[in-house]
């Protein structure tokens, strides 16, 4: 994540609690996604699971209007070739 916001223009705020604080009547009442989550402004990337960092990315860049980069991990060659 602070990889992301030296990127790109953006605000990352982390909320961590204790697990338990995240099942309580009060935390529902909050209307926030199940944790672990991932949020982008109002949009919700993931709830409950993992991520991987280009999605978070791709939302990142539709939010901002940006070209939204291509998905997946490249492979060595691809790395070391650009491609």
């Amino acid at each position: 994540m602070p990889r992301l916001g030296k990127i790109y223009d953006i605000e990352i705020e982390v909320t961590s609690k204790p697990k338990a604080e995240y099942s309580t009547d009060e935390y529902y009442e909050l209307d926030l996604p199940v944790a672990p989550a991932v949020m982008v402004g109002e949009t919700i990337v993931t709830e409950g699971k993992d991520v991987e960092d280009i999605e978070i990315e791709k939302e990142i860049c539709r939010q901002l209007g940006l070209p939204v980069p291509e998905s997946g991990k490249k492979g060595i060659m691809g790395r070391l070739f650009g491609k």
